[in-house]
Order: structure tokens, then C-alpha cells, then sequence
């Protein structure tokens, strides 16, 4: 079987590596610096040689100096030398929520799968950028889940 291949030239990243991505995604994740969002997010950019380069949001009580963790992956990688970029798996919460705008262009540049992981048990999900454009992020990304009035009641 021939799978596409990415701008980098190489195929598309393998189920191994996909779960490796997923894996390094939520434990950046886990390190992110969110206090004023409350909204987590990891990154992992899976670079042409295999090598998983990860990074977290980074928030900032001058909101326009946060950074996201799709960015701060991505130029991360590129700092430490790679060009050629083949995906990139973003951990957010339970939401839904896609990458912004901002992440969409830098990805968009590198030309990149992207792999999105919403909560902890739900199966990563992969789009190409242009798909993307059909999941917005929006400010209803940012509110804790509503629970059901049906969910409620069975918790009670």
C-alpha cells in the first residue's frame, strides 16, 4: 500500500508512531501553564527522522504574549534543527475544541498531519489542514462541559 506522502516527502506517520505522538501529547499536557484559561493543551511534532519534539500552552497575564502549544512544538523543532515536519498531535480537554488560527498557518507552513486527542479516553482523530477549517475554535471551547440534565440525575 503507498500512503501519501506529506510537503516533507515522507509518508504519513505510522500506527506506532501516531501512538507515541498521542502519548507525548498528553504528557505535555500535562505541563502546561494555564491559569488564567484554564485550558490545557500539549503538543508532540513527529519530525521526518522520528524524532518527537513536544511543548505545552504557556499562558501570560498579557494575554497576547501566550503562546499555544502547537506553535511552541513546532518552533521548538525548528530551533533544534528540523525542518521537515510530519505531524503534529495536540491534547486538549473534553471539548472538541481545534487548533486556532494562528496554529493553522504555522502548521500550514510546515505542512503537517495533524493529530487531535480530546479528553483521555477519546481515539485520536487526524485531518489535514484544510479539513480543519471546518472545526473552528470558538469561545465555547474554553466552558467546562455541560452535563446533561439526564447525566445529572443519574449522578444524584
Amino acid at each position: 500500500m503507498i500512503r501519501p506522502r506529506t510537503r516533507s516527502g515522507r509518508a504519513r506517520p505510522t500506527n506506532g508512531e501516531v501512538q507515541k505522538l498521542v502519548r507525548a501529547a498528553r504528557a505535555a499536557r500535562r505541563r502546561a501553564y494555564a491559569p488564567y484559561s484554564h485550558f490545557p493543551v500539549g503538543a508532540a511534532v513527529l519530525t521526518h527522522t522520528g524524532v518527537i519534539v513536544t511543548a505545552c500552552n504557556v499562558e501570560n497575564a498579557s494575554y497576547g504574549l501566550s503562546i499555544c502549544a502547537e506553535r511552541a512544538a513546532i518552533h521548538r523543532a525548528v530551533a533544534e534543527g528540523y525542518r521537515r515536519l510530519i505531524a503534529v498531535a495536540v491534547s486538549t480537554g473534553p471539548s472538541g475544541s481545534m487548533p486556532c488560527g494562528a496554529c493553522r498557518q504555522v502548521m500550514q507552513e510546515f505542512g503537517v498531519r495533524v493529530i487531535i486527542i480530546n479528553g483521555v479516553r477519546a481515539a485520536p482523530r487526524a485531518f489535514r489542514l484544510d479539513e480543519l477549517l471546518d472545526h473552528p475554535f470558538v469561545p465555547a471551547d474554553l466552558l467546562p462541559p455541560v452535563r446533561s440534565s439526564r447525566a445529572r440525575s443519574a449522578s444524584q
